[in-house]
């Protein structure tokens, strides 16, 4: 059970969110529970349940209008996590409920950058299909492309998710804060099918 700081109220709606309790949330949300209600960490409901990748606590939830893109203190919301997390069926269901596609983590990324950043390709994949902008720079200077590259290690994964980016016109010139191509990231690291399908695509 989480902890509560002495003087504020339990939130009985996230925590059964973050259980999976779909019986328990659908009973609270009948007695009148605030779909936004928000625990101690300034958690939703939907937020603690997509942070569990309870996909039908999250699609009840949203059913029941839940904001999808309302953000915690540390600017996680639903669809920004899930698409950290790889939960593509949280994704889905956030993006058919409005998710913001613009919105931005705390390192200034879009959900599509840590998808890279952690090979989840099937959330990548998803992600491309909708109006996400491909060549969104993080705080840290990095696109979705450069994450892959020097935060992933040149595996399947990595390969499919850089040669998604690229069919979907990812920049492929479009450098870090230093000026490093990710062409040139790719080659320091002895990502060699990632240099190929770079490369192909005109890479410098």
């Amino acid at each position: 059970m989480p902890h509560f700081a002495s003087g504020q109220a339990a939130a009985p709606l996230v925590e059964a969110a973050a259980r999976g309790d779909l019986a328990q949330v659908q009973a609270l949300l009948r007695g009148g529970a605030d779909v936004e209600q928000r625990d101690a960490r300034g958690r939703t409901a939907v937020l603690a349940a997509t942070a569990g990748n309870h996909i039908e606590v999250v699609r009840a939830l949203i059913a029941r209008g839940a904001n999808v893109n309302a953000q915690d203190p540390q600017r996680d919301s639903a669809f920004l996590l899930a698409g950290a997390n790889g939960s593509t069926e949280v994704v889905r269901a956030t993006v058919a409920a409005g998710a913001d596609l613009r919105s931005t983590n705390r390192y200034g990324g879009t959900a599509l950058i840590p998808a890279c950043h952690h090979g989840h390709v099937e959330t990548v994949r998803f992600l491309l299909t909708t109006a996400i902008d491909v060549n969104h720079v993080n705080n840290l200077g990095w696109t979705g492309l450069l994450e892959a590259v020097i935060l992933g290690d040149g595996g399947p994964p990595y390969v499919e998710i850089v040669r998604l980016l690229v069919q979907h016109k990812a920049d492929v010139n479009l450098a870090d804060r230093e000026g490093v191509s990710p062409l040139a990231h790719a080659k320091r690291r002895g990502q060699a099918q990632v240099v190929q399908v770079l490369q192909a695509a005109g890479a410098k």
